[in-house]
């Protein structure tokens, strides 16, 4: 039984993580972040069990007792289950009473505690729960009644002690939205000062966070207007009063913007991850899928003859990986290039270059093919043999100029760019449910590929466009789009300072 943390996917513990990469099988719920899911190896099974706070059916306790029944299957059958919960499983998660079963079934389990909403989620609003000049106590508590004989939930509030509970420095109530009119007539008929802080938090630690701040006199009216929906918490308490100065996350430069990823699966790691420190709530939607080459044969000829080429230039990430994989498919290894120097384009291509223990010789200062070009203008290549691996589509413009310099290039195909297939299905439905602030462009294919796939221009309407380098502009700007921002220097972090200064 595995804590997913509040929502954030930054906040999954390292423990978790390490079981999630062992499982057959996940069963996971409604608050759990589907990003956390690519933990799971890619054989094992996803199962969502989840129940939507607000929606529960007179079915919602037998649906329980399904969840309890498959995971108990599973296990008798020998898989490694993971039941990924929300929050922590222990703390209003039902977790305790699928420990139960599992105990009395004999099954052994362990508890792995998540990060629970509760202290997550008024963190993330800049309030604390305790405080030395405010509140030295604090109660948790649930503001949704416990089912009833035929199963419904009524979302009526338990029959607390509210007299004891007004005596509590600081309330954090959760899942209380619905009942939230008749919590706060209970607080305030038991004496609680209706001039008493409140907050209510809304898809706490996540980018779409929102706060409505008030008083226990107007916070029903102001939640009202603001149309806040579940999952929300309730925070009632002088502590309230420092969310002004502590309020960290709403802060950050991109907080409330939605931009688009359009990179490869694989390579929308680094650029999401940025645009998600600097507060943005990120799409990814692939333009491009990496394939195997048509053929290998031409690859293969280069590499069993490295030792004839002066040069080998990679123009991408995507050029390093194929080479390498299919260097050691053939069962060699870097002493093939002892002898050979290498050129890349571009900081990222040249980090992973090293990173595989290839030193690189020449990375132009433009990280563009033009950049690469004069370089070897002013170099003596006359005769030299190049190799080039690289995409069976790409641009001419190096190729042409090492020709022209009397150097014998072989251009050869070590994979090819795809579209997504399900792509133009996906993206048209993303942007007609979550309209977006930014597009990010990665590559002339990335542009290519969404403008085939986008179908209806119209889509982009009042939409910023984020280019990385001047080549990928202009394609933008021949498919009619105007480019908002193109950093000086085509890397991923400029590109996000640039969206950053752009805000």
């Amino acid at each position: 039984m595995v804590g997913a943390g509040p929502g954030d996917p930054g906040l999954i513990t390292v423990r978790a993580i390490e079981y999630l990469k062992q499982a057959d099988v996940v069963y996971y719920d409604f608050l759990v972040n589907p990003e956390l899911l690519a933990y799971a190896p890619a054989g094992s099974r996803k199962v969502y069990s989840g129940k939507q706070g607000g929606k529960l059916s007179a079915g919602h306790s037998v649906e329980q007792k399904k969840i309890i029944s498959k995971i108990v299957h599973e296990a008798q059958r020998g898989r490694t289950v993971v039941r990924l919960k929300g929050g922590d499983p222990f703390l209003f998660g039902r977790g305790g009473e699928e420990g139960e079963a599992l105990a009395r079934q004999g099954i052994p389990f362990e508890v792995v505690p998540g990060v629970s909403s509760a202290l997550a989620v008024p963190a993330y609003a800049g309030i604390p729960m305790t405080h030395r000049d405010y509140a030295s106590s604090v109660a948790f508590i649930t503001g949704h009644e416990k089912r009833e004989q035929d199963g419904a939930s009524r979302g009526l509030i338990p029959p607390f002690d509210w007299q004891t509970l007004a005596q509590i420095d600081t309330l954090c109530i959760l899942m209380g939205v619905r009942n939230l009119a008749d919590i706060v007539a209970s607080l305030l008929q038991v004496g609680k000062s209706p001039e008493t802080p409140v907050a209510v938090i809304e898809s706490g630690t996540l980018p779409i966070q929102r706060t409505i701040e008030g008083v226990l006199n107007d916070i029903v009216k102001k939640v009202e207007a603001a149309q806040v929906k579940p999952p929300a918490i309730m925070v009632v308490g002088p502590v309230v009063r420092l969310r002004p100065l502590l309020r960290w996350f709403e802060k950050r430069p991109l907080f409330g913007k939605r931009i688009l990823v359009t990179r490869t699966q694989e390579q929308a790691g680094e650029l999401s991850r940025l645009l998600r420190a600097a507060g943005a709530e990120v799409l990814e939607v692939p333009t491009i899928e990496i394939h195997p080459p048509r053929s290998y044969q031409g690859l293969d000829r280069a590499l069993r003859h490295l030792a004839d080429y002066q040069w080998v230039i990679f123009t991408s990430q995507n050029a390093v990986q194929s080479f390498c994989q299919r260097l050691s498919r053939q069962g060699k290894d870097l002493r093939c290039l002892a002898g050979v120097k290498v050129a890349a384009i571009g900081a990222a291509t040249a980090a992973l270059l090293l990173d595989k223990g290839i030193k690189v010789d020449t990375v132009p200062a433009e990280f563009n093919a033009e950049g690469l070009s004069k370089i070897f203008q002013r170099r003596s290549i006359l005769g030299q043999r190049i190799l080039i691996p690289r995409a069976r589509k790409g641009r001419e413009v190096l190729l042409h100029a090492l020709r022209r310099a009397g150097a014998k290039v072989d251009l050869v195909e070590a994979y090819q760019t795809l579209m997504p297939r399900q792509g133009r299905k996906d993206l048209r439905r993303l942007l007609l449910q979550h309209p977006v602030d930014w597009v990010t462009f990665t590559s002339s294919a990335t542009v290519e590929n969404f403008y085939r796939m986008l179908g209806a221009k119209s889509l982009l309407r009042g939409v910023r466009i984020a280019c990385i380098g001047p080549v990928t502009a202009q394609t933008v700007r021949k498919l009619g789009w105007k480019v908002s921002i193109m950093p000086k220097q085509s890397t991923i972090p400029q590109l996000v300072r640039a969206i950053i200064k752009t805000k």
